[in-house]
This record gives C-alpha cells, structure tokens and sequence, in this order.
C-alpha cells in the first residue's frame, strides 16, 4: 500500500489533498500541532482506519519531524503544507518567518536521514516567493514561473505582509537550494498558488482560513456599508489539491513550479457574484460591474507553462464563490461540530 505522509493535515489545503489521497486508498500519516486536531480531523475523515497522525507543535524546533519520520517507515510521497499563513502579528519574524523556513529545512533533512524509499516530495509554495507584496500591485510589472520575489530577510521584519511573502520566498529557495547540494534520490515540485478560495473539504471551522475570511468579511456586511475593493489572483481549493497529486503522478513536473491560478478577482467581482446567487442576504451593490477593470491596477501573470502541464479546466470564480457561500450558509443554519 502506498503512504504518504503529509504535514499541517488539518489545514485548509491539506485536508482537500487528504481527501483525494483516501480515494486512492492510500495510507496517509500526517502532522498536526496537537491531540485534539488530529482526533477531530480523523473523525471526519472516511474511511478512518487509512489516516493516522502524529504531533508536531512547533514545526521550527530542531529535528521537528524526526520522530514521526522515523516512526512510519516506507513512505513514498511526503507533502510539506504545513507553513504560517497569515499576516496579523506584532513579532513577523518570530511567528512567520523563522517556522516557514526552518520548517522545510527540517523536513528536508528529516527525509534524508530516515525515509530513503521516498521519490517525489510538494512543497507547498505560494505566488508570495514570485513576486514581493509591492510588485503585485504594479501594473507595469509581468511574471510567470521564472521570478522570484527577492525581499531581504531584514526588510522582512517590520510587518506580517511582507514578512509572509518573504517567508514563502526564502522557505522556497532554501528547498532547491537544498536539492542542488545534497542531490537526494526523490524530486521536488513547488506549488505556487495564488489566493485559494472555496469550500472546506469536511466541515466549517470557527476561523478561516486567512483567503476565504473575505467572504467572511462581505458576508457580514449591512446593505450600506462600504467595504475595502481587496484584489489578487485566485484558484480553487480543488484546483490546487488536484496538482499536488498531479505533482506526485507526473514525472514531467520534477523540478518545476507551478504556479496555479485562473486569474485575478478583485471584492466588488465576488460581492457581484454574491448579489446575483443570493440576493436575498441584501448585501451592498458597491460599483456593480466594474471590478474586472479594478483587477488591470495587479501585475500581469502569465502561466501558460503551468497551465499546459497540468492540462486542466480550473473552476471559475463564479462556481467558487457559490460553492463557498452556499457552504458557509448552510452551517450557519446548522451550527455542527466543526474542525
């Protein structure tokens, strides 16, 4: 039976990987930060007997993922999501930085020392180590999957933004840098998603994750509130858990990023959305219409290489956002145990 291990599984992206995983019936170990995640998660999963879970309360302590390496031999995949992400914090580097980057170090190392039958490792990635927070608001700007967001570490430390698109972008280097000197005997993909929306992959939590606290955000909304006009690229949760397992089915993918997005939204194109599907929620209208021209401030992204690769219709931003609001409604009518 093929395993697979997976770090930060009761993450938004994680558990939407985990759930394509146990349709092949693979064995999936996966990480979490402590007992009660990783019961609660288990017992949304089905079947559960293919699922267990070992914690890791600080993915930057030395030798982080040792034991639980050590402890499951045979594993073929290993999948490394777990990664701060978020930008509310008075210590960046403390909260941000230092865990994504040593976190992959440690996993890394952790993988060479004890799982030497693994053959391909995903690196859960971001457009955040493409381009830095000010590139991708300048318009005359254009990138694909060669660039690299080149923010200094010290430039890094005054706020949570920058902190995290730095954070992304050194956690990613220091992984092929790591491939270049050590020459380990599996592969390493890179995953570079852009904002990743949609529904939850088995059940609400109390907070979300930190893309989809937009809907959030306008969900919240009185008739005649004005509300901030946010904008970014944006790419289905589906999507993106779809090419980590593209990533470990495809040899064409070794040693490539993909970065996997399907445009750019901006908040006045998914209230308009949301004003179409659900107009009785009474929502503000804003500058109905006008959104995709407030989308032409962002810099150009191209990547037609990914797209070609993973040969894949990805959702629309339509479909997204009435998945994800019709989900967030139906739980607010129900108010379950959620993870």
């Amino acid at each position: 039976m093929t395993k697979v291990f997976i770090t930060g599984a009761s993450g938004f992206i994680a558990q939407h990987i985990i759930k394509l995983l146990l349709a092949r019936n693979y064995e999936i170990i996966g990480t979490v930060r402590t007992k009660a995640k990783g019961e609660l998660l288990r017992s949304c999963l089905s079947p559960t007997d293919k699922f267990t879970y070992e914690i890791v309360s600080d993915i930057a302590e030395p030798g982080a993922f040792d034991h639980a390496l050590k402890k499951n031999p045979g594993i073929t995949y290993v999948f490394h999501a777990a990664s701060p992400c978020f930008f509310e914090t008075t210590d960046p580097e403390h909260d941000i930085l230092i865990p994504a980057i040593r976190g992959t170090e440690n996993i890394l190392s952790a993988i060479v020392k004890y799982q030497p039958e693994v053959q391909r490792v995903v690196l859960t990635s971001s457009d955040a180590a493409i381009y830095s927070n000010e590139d991708e608001i300048n318009s005359k700007l254009s990138f694909n999957e060669s660039n690299w967001n080149n923010t200094k570490y010290e430039d890094a430390l005054n706020d949570g933004i920058t902190a995290y698109y730095c954070a992304k972008a050194l956690a990613e280097k220091y992984a092929w840098e790591f491939m270049l000197k050590n020459i380990p005997s599996f592969g390493l993909v890179a995953i570079n998603p852009v904002y990743v929306f949609g529904p939850q992959a088995y059940g609400v939590p109390e907070n979300l994750n930190a893309s989809n606290e937009l809907f959030t955000k306008l969900l919240n909304l009185g008739p005649d509130e004005k509300f901030d006009n946010e904008m970014g690229g944006f790419i289905d949760v589906r999507d993106i858990a779809s090419a980590h397992v593209f990533a470990i089915d495809s040899k064409e993918a070794v040693g490539r990023r993909l970065l996997v997005s399907n445009g750019q939204y901006s908040a006045q194109m998914i209230l308009d959305i949301i004003n179409k599907h659900f107009p009785q929620l009474n929502l503000p209208k804003g500058n109905e219409g006008t959104g995709e021209y407030d989308t032409m401030n962002l810099a150009r992204v191209n990547n037609s290489a990914t797209r070609k690769l993973l040969n894949r219709r990805f959702n629309s931003l339509e479909n997204i956002v009435v998945d994800t609001v019709s989900q967030l409604l139906d739980s607010r009518k129900n108010s379950k145990a959620h993870l």
